[in-house]
């Protein structure tokens, strides 16, 4: 059976008359389907229907209940369609019940005076640091889809407590056609940092995400991302954590924030 990849299945969303689409098995996180894979189906639904097409902007998404390896409907919305802005939500269905609830504004440029970021990007080599293997102990399968060289922190079940976990990621396959989904398949790739705290394996999920494009996807020229993240705080089974993606050449494309959950 050949291996279904995200390009995949957002080529048969966008040829689709009635926005289904089969989430492949590939793409699981235990029961239910990866929060990446989930949200670039959903902006590529909003951006389906988009009279005019602008770059996405910000993206947010409540993870409602699990997606499983099954047919859903994406069921997208355009709130508003300005000149510079359009605003726009879409639902991930399935059997009549929404399992994925996103929103996004898309927008294109406007003249203004420009603070570019001055976020600190020193990582270490790609080259100096393993490529994460198939085959490692509690492995999420849907990370087979997608290069890691994990550098440093947060490592999970490691009981080191770490608060900051860092990574080199890529998806194995061409997403130069998908630049926004690229973005947004990588972005939700570290676990909750809060997982460094056990040595046992517990019960994660995504509740809420939130993703800020500080460059249109559009203009990233590099497939590999360096990504740090940071728990912010964890209590009664939440765990908040922030993220910056960088481009392989240190420019800042987008800033994550999350809540999760865990539990024993």
């Amino acid at each position: 059976m050949s291996q279904v990849t995200l390009t995949n299945m957002l080529e048969a969303l966008h040829n689709s008359e009635n926005m289904t689409v089969k989430i492949g098995s590939e793409w699981l996180n235990g029961r239910a389907a990866y929060g990446g894979l989930v949200a670039s189906l959903a902006v590529a639904g909003m951006s389906k229907i988009m009279p005019e097409q602008k770059q996405i902007r910000s993206l947010l998404v409540n993870f409602v209940g699990l997606v499983p390896s099954e047919r859903v409907t994406i069921e997208p919305t355009i709130l508003r369609a300005g000149r510079s802005v359009t605003q726009a939500v879409c639902d991930v269905v399935l059997d009549g019940s929404i399992l994925a609830h996103t929103s996004a504004a898309f927008g294109v440029d406007r003249k203004g005076i420009a603070a570019p970021s001055n976020a600190a990007f020193n990582p270490a080599a790609r080259d100096t640091v393993p490529l994460l293997k198939e085959g490692v102990p509690f492995l999420p399968g849907f990370l087979k889809n997608f290069d890691i060289h994990w550098t440093g922190g947060g490592i999970p079940l490691s009981g080191t407590k770490d608060r900051m976990l860092s990574l080199w990621a890529r998806p194995k396959e061409d997403m130069s056609s998908h630049p926004a989904a690229r973005v947004i398949a990588v972005a939700d790739l570290p676990p909750p940092v809060m997982m460094s705290h056990y040595t046992k394996p517990v019960n994660v999920c995504s509740l809420s995400w939130a993703l800020e494009f500080v460059c249109t996807p559009e203009d990233i020229e590099t497939d590999w991302f360096y990504l740090e993240y940071t728990l912010e705080a964890a209590s009664g089974g939440y765990t908040q954590q922030s993220g910056r993606i960088f481009d392989e050449h240190g420019n800042l494309c987008a800033i994550s924030r999350q809540t999760m959950l865990y539990f024993e």
